[in-house]
């Protein structure tokens, strides 16, 4: 059925098809039957007209409809996408948390089942030690014979206990004669830029010589020397020739630094904490170069007198760094807070993706740097771990595989001319693991 305008347009060019043969007829003198042709042929271009202009009409119509479904079908297709990069996001993230529940529900029932196989053990043995005493006991009551009983296991604790207390006396002792007869060097390990392997940092650690000139490791002296109240004066000599370090690196890079070890207790030392403090204060323009390191275990345990003492190294410029890490349950706001802008995690650690975490091993890098902390992977002793630490964004290693300790030449504290920093396997701080050394820091 057409639409009222079509029939109106129809009626109008009859109407001047009509008044054209008419006025033709009547005012020009034609013929009838040649104003009726001249009519027709009006009317036939006023219908290809009208013909032409609404094909014209509707393609552009036509036109503005598919530009604007191209563009609903373009809007279409990216609203696709992104709920498509939402869904592959969530699906990661449901597999990753799926993977951790399952590795720490698993390594939950490894460890449930090593106690339960040492608690066999240990109700085995004592059955069967209850047994044995049971037989002596019956053999001796039948035959009357005289009965020695051996050594009860209270009784070989206690043999142990004094020779455990005679050990740490003699070590103990050692210590004390290596400090008294300045038996402490000074040695350096360097912390390199991943992947490139530069120097960026060292780190200063202690050593203690026996009277014979044989190297005490960390691992046998630092317990002696909490016990004896001796690590203050090894942290006082430590920070006084880092000091000494830090001149001697700067000479050749200003943006070299140093990690220096403090224990705990020697901020609680009235007597040589506020010597340290007074030393620090009159090199506080090496503040941004030297950062001292605490553990994780002594950060946690610190008391108001310990905060105090950071607290007023804090006001002195000088930074902090966590180091001896044995967990990833770490807050990075709190850590910031207190003015700590490092964290030095172990390898194995790390790479083992830890359960007793807070934290994702591949977001720790990315967490930390949020609050202006920089983690520091240390104990690196293989290629291999290297390649998959920088898959966790790490940008700085420590570790043997980089170099080994090394000591620094006496002459260089002394004020020589030397240069203090120490030799290196090769330019890029060395890339084998050195055998016999110890990368322990204090």
């Amino acid at each position: 059925m057409l639409r009222l305008g079509a029939i109106f347009v129809v009626v109008c060019m009859v109407v001047i098809a009509a008044s054209t043969g008419a006025a033709l007829y009547l005012l020009l003198g034609l013929k009838v039957t040649e104003a009726t042709i001249v009519a027709i042929a009006v009317l036939t271009g006023l219908a290809i007209y009208n013909a032409v202009s609404t094909r014209l009409r509707d393609r552009t119509d036509l036109s503005a409809q598919i530009a604007d479904l191209s563009r609903g079908t373009a809007d279409l297709a990216r609203q696709v996408a992104e709920l498509g990069r939402r869904t592959a996001t969530l699906e990661g993230q449901g597999k990753r948390g799926a993977d951790s529940a399952m590795e720490q529900t698993r390594s939950t029932t490894e460890a449930v089942a090593t106690e339960l196989g040492e608690l066999g053990t240990l109700v085995k043995q004592l059955a069967e030690t209850v047994a044995l005493h049971e037989l002596k006991f019956a053999k001796d009551f039948v035959v009357g014979s005289d009965f020695t009983p051996t050594p009860s296991p209270a009784a070989k604790s206690g043999i142990s206990s004094s020779s455990n207390d005679q050990e740490r006396q003699a070590m103990a002792e050692s210590v004390r004669s290596a400090i008294d007869d300045s038996r402490v060097d000074l040695y350096l390990q360097p912390v390199v830029t991943l992947p490139q392997r530069k120097v960026r940092y060292y780190e200063a650690l202690t050593r203690l010589r026996n009277v014979d000139g044989t190297v005490m490791q960390p691992d046998n002296f630092l317990e002696a020397a909490e016990a004896g109240n001796m690590m203050s004066r090894i942290d006082k000599l430590l920070v006084f020739r880092s000091v000494q370090v830090v001149r001697r690196l700067q000479l050749k890079n200003r943006e070299i630094g140093l990690f220096c070890n403090i224990s705990a207790s020697t901020i609680n030392d009235p007597q040589v904490f506020p010597e340290i403090l007074q030393f620090l204060d009159a090199n506080r323009a090496l503040a941004s170069s030297i950062t001292l390191e605490f553990r994780q275990s002594a950060l946690r345990a610190m008391g108001p007198l310990e905060i105090e003492g950071l607290a007023s190294l804090r006001q002195l410029g000088f930074r902090f760094c966590m180091d001896r890490v044995t967990d990833l349950r770490m807050e990075p706001r709190d850590l910031g807070e207190r003015g700590i802008r490092y964290v030095k995690v172990p390898a194995a650690l790390l790479l083992g993706e830890a359960t007793n975490s807070d934290i994702h091993a591949a977001d720790l890098s990315d967490l930390l740097g949020r609050f202006g902390i920089s983690l520091i992977v240390e104990r690196i002793e293989a290629e291999a771990q290297v390649v998959d630490l920088l898959e966790f964004d790490v940008r700085f290693g420590q570790g043997f595989l980089f170099s080994q300790p090394r000591p620094v030449r006496a002459e260089a504290l002394r004020g020589g001319t030397e240069s203090a920093e120490p030799p290196q396997d090769n330019p890029d701080a060395g890339r084998k693991i050195a055998a016999g050394g110890s990368g322990a820091a204090l």
